[in-house]
């Protein structure tokens, strides 16, 4: 059932092509290993996109950069998921692509291979005040933070955002591409934002603590609302320095975690938005999770009565 959302949910982030190589056991190195190979459409912003709408909000806008390579097939994809496609093709890079190397003997861990492509050239000029029309709450990828023209987008949609009283929300992204960034260079860049949603890793890399609870009670001294996504091991909820809640995860068979993070992020603000507590809506957001890793790729089912895409 469709909640009834309190504004539309506009995502500014990535829109990638993602090349999935699903093998068994170790790569070996220097000759064949045999692989299930499939193109799908992917990025951390664009699954979020997807995933909220699946959770049930009824308006979910992305702002994207994409190349002219793919963007009719990424802006028919988006649609058919419940997506308001709003997808700048850029004339001078293809769409970003990532391959994804999923180990199937292995809990379906993945190692990604990242050309950003289109998707990091995004930047203030893409960016109107008109976007946030209508928008009950913002959220923006943390893939924006990992170059200087996205960067200056984050500050010109934040600044927008407050202007508004509208809520913005924040995923780090990428453990990797954070260490590279730097945490006191990030957290000064998310200054205003509502709610972090950290993954265990990238808390416990934020924080510089070993441990995912004190990791987010210390960030929630940073970030009002602090949900820290620990996979296996469920949710954290933290605000004002402790941890108030902890979320049970809920038991799946893993064929590829490609995408669960986004699948638990999407659903936990299609919840919030909605109406739930932050604890309600990361149980939501654990279900998703559950499901997503179950599927091949980044993205939920598509909801029955929309168009299938073809691709």
């Amino acid at each position: 059932m469709t909640a009834e959302p309190d504004g539309a949910l506009l995502v500014v982030g990535d829109v990638v092509t993602d090349v999935v190589a699903r093998h068994r056991g170790p790569l070996a190195v220097g000759t064949d290993t045999a692989a299930s190979i499939r193109r799908l459409p992917g990025g951390a912003g664009a699954n979020v996109a997807c995933w909220a709408a699946y959770g049930g909000c009824g308006d979910v806008r992305l702002l994207g950069r994409v190349g002219g390579d793919a963007s009719v097939w990424h802006e028919r994809e988006l649609a058919a998921h419940g997506v308001r496609p709003l997808l700048v093709v850029d004339a001078a890079a293809p769409t970003g692509t990532v391959i994804c190397l999923v180990d199937t003997a292995d809990s379906a861990e993945r190692t990604f291979l990242t050309d950003s492509g289109a998707s990091l050239r995004i930047g203030p000029g893409d960016w109107s005040d008109t976007l946030l029309d209508g928008v009950g709450r913002l959220h923006l990828s943390g893939y924006l933070l990992f170059s200087e023209p996205s960067r200056a987008l984050v500050s010109v949609a934040l600044a927008a955002a407050r202007a508004r009283g509208v809520p913005v929300s924040l995923d780090p992204a990428s453990a990797g591409f954070l260490t590279e960034l730097g945490v006191d260079r990030f957290l000064g860049l998310v200054e205003g934002v509502d709610v972090l949603l950290p993954s265990r890793d990238e808390a416990c890399l934020l924080t510089g603590l070993p441990d995912a609870a004190d990791a987010a009670a210390k960030l929630s001294r940073h970030v009002p609302l602090v949900i820290v996504k620990q996979g296996a091991e469920g949710a954290l909820v933290a605000r004002s320095g402790a941890v108030s809640a902890r979320v049970a995860a809920v038991t799946a068979s893993p064929r590829d975690s490609t995408g669960a993070g986004d699948a638990f992020t999407g659903t936990f603000l299609a919840t919030l938005l909605g109406g739930a507590e932050p604890g309600e809506a990361a149980a939501a957001g654990c279900r998703a999770g559950a499901t997503a890793v179950e599927r091949v790729g980044g993205r939920p089912p598509r909801t029955a009565g929309r168009r299938p895409a073809d691709g």
